[in-house]
């Protein structure tokens, strides 16, 4: 059983002072149909008229029910029950994760493939990833997507305070089989890159009807290239105009192939090996890819650079290892 520990109370976001709210508001605001609800520009203060989840109202006020932490954040602990009034925050009031004691920062987790038991240094077990799963769950963390990582970036929208993306490469069965019924049991999503060469062409390999299934249950499918190639390593015997052709390719080819099959609009590159280079970069921007993921470890605040972002390769280690890799605060003194 995992561990909460290391991580204290953490910033807060904002639970507001109940009373004073209500009475800007009483001021402010008109009474609204539905929950007996009073609102102003920035927030609803809303007493419920019968049981609920975070996630309907959230979907109800906010349009999106993945945005219920914003409403749990606003009222920690609280039960949504009949009778209970709860603060529905409609701003970011965020977006940078900047506070008093530092700046937000996001975790990238980067697996490979799964199994029982393990002897490779790309395989984690299913016994530790279901523990580091708990880990995440027990201390509060939520996963969030790409997308939601990609409006951090760009400062249009703010994320859980303690926001974690993970990643899963090449596209292995055991992303399946082991690593999505895990991942569903704890409420957490991932995102998978992966190499359009590879999928169904062993017994090891994802199926294209699997991805489909995982990307209707919330999941991301990203582009690892076509081959997982090195894209700055030229060929032996190569022209500089071959080389740059063959980049393109494994860009262009790789994106087209999963916005057919699964149609999207695929926008996230990991880069095989964690191989790029200046022209690389620049290759995958025209390419139409918007984000693009290393094996460089870190975490990412908000002026990350967005082609150039810092993932954690996760391998078998305790959860006092495993914990020092989920840090969502960078400490700053400002004194």
């Amino acid at each position: 059983m995992a561990t909460a520990h290391a991580h204290g109370s953490g910033p807060q976001r904002g639970a507001f002072g109940l009373g004073l709210a209500l009475a800007l508001c009483l001021v402010a605001g008109a009474t609204l149909g539905g929950c007996g609800l009073y609102r102003s520009d920035d927030y609803i203060i809303c007493q419920l008229k019968s049981d609920t989840t975070s996630e309907a109202l959230a979907e109800r006020f906010l349009q999106d029910p993945r945005r219920s932490w914003v409403i749990e954040e606003a009222n920690p602990g609280a039960v949504f029950q009949k009778g209970k009034t709860v603060i529905i925050p409609l701003q970011d009031d965020n977006r940078a994760g900047l506070f008093r004691e530092g700046f937000q920062v996001v975790p990238i987790l980067c697996y490979h493939r799964f199994a029982a038991a393990c002897r490779s240094a790309l395989c984690v077990s299913e016994s530790a990833f279901r523990a580091q799963l708990a880990y995440l769950k027990e201390n509060g963390y939520r996963t969030i997507r790409l997308e939601d990582l990609y409006a951090f970036l760009s400062y249009r929208r703010a994320i859980p305070l303690r926001s974690v993306v993970i990643t899963i490469d090449d596209g292995y069965r055991s992303s399946y089989d082991t690593a999505f019924p895990l991942l569903k049991e704890y409420g957490f999503t991932a995102t998978l890159f992966i190499y359009t060469d590879f999928v169904e062409a062993t017994p090891l390999s994802i199926s294209w009807d699997q991805l489909r299934e995982m990307k209707a249950a919330g999941f991301e499918v990203a582009s690892h290239s076509v081959s997982h190639c090195d894209l700055t390593l030229r060929q032996a015997g190569e022209s500089e105009t071959a080389y740059e052709a063959r980049i393109m390719g494994e860009l262009t080819a790789s994106k087209a192939i999963l916005d057919r099959e699964l149609q999207q609009d695929t926008r996230f590159l990991a880069y095989p090996f964690s191989k790029y280079d200046r022209w690389v970069l620049g290759q995958v921007e025209a390419a139409g890819y918007d984000l693009g993921l290393t094996l460089e470890r870190g975490a990412i605040p908000f002026f990350a650079d967005p082609l150039v972002l810092k993932r954690t390769p996760v391998q078998e280690e305790d959860l006092h290892d495993f914990s020092r890799r989920v840090s969502t605060l960078t400490p700053v003194l400002l004194e």
